[in-house]
């Protein structure tokens, strides 16, 4: 009799041990949180800027370090990737003896932690843990065919964003998406008005 009642109470036991391994499964299940899809970043709706040149050449001479603090490459469409898009959809060769070369000079994005508030304070306050500053520069230059300068127009534009100390893995590619964007927004400004103001000769 002893041991039909040991035998029930092990096969309780073991009952609730695989609920509870069960239930921990399915948590561990819902907490998995799908990555983001980001769209493409293009610009052909822009509209083309066309060039009395006979050739387009894009050339980027920005080495990405690849470890920090740079995150440049964790981005999910680099700033580097998205000027040279820019670049092939904009900017096109409509003929000519002359051509242009397209250089993107600075594509970088630098993590910097921030200080937090420590204590009591601290422990009630969400404070921002880093900030990523971005940087594009490129210069649109025209050449002769001996290789001679004729021109070029250079533009550079910089961006800055937090996150929070509570920002997940996805709230914080969200914020690097929205970082490149508005990024892109900037610098292509700042071309459409140099190319414009000092390269307007070659503009077809």
């Amino acid at each position: 009799m002893m041991k039909m009642k040991m035998k029930t109470k092990i096969k309780r036991f073991l009952g609730v041990g695989l609920l509870i391994v069960f239930g921990l499964s399915v948590v561990g299940c819902e907490a998995t949180v799908p990555s983001p899809a980001f769209p493409g970043l293009t610009f052909g709706h822009l509209g083309p800027i066309k060039l009395n040149v006979g050739s387009m050449e894009i050339v980027s001479t920005y080495k990405p370090p690849m470890s920090a603090p740079n995150v440049e490459h964790l981005f999910p469409t680099t700033p580097a990737d998205a000027l040279n898009r820019w670049a092939a959809d904009r900017l096109i060769a409509t003929g000519g003896s002359a051509h242009a070369r397209f250089v993107i000079l600075d594509a970088s994005v630098i993590e910097t932690a921030l200080k937090k508030q420590k204590g009591i304070k601290g422990a009630f306050t969400k404070d921002q843990s880093e900030r990523y500053d971005a940087v594009l520069e490129a210069t649109l230059e025209i050449f002769d065919d001996s290789e001679t300068s004729k021109g070029f127009a250079n533009a550079r534009a910089s961006r800055s964003v937090t996150v929070g100390e509570d920002a997940t893995v996805n709230d914080r590619t969200k914020a690097w998406f929205r970082l490149n964007e508005a990024l892109m927004r900037d610098i292509n400004t700042e071309l459409e008005k140099n190319i414009s103001l000092y390269l307007g000769n070659w503009l077809n």
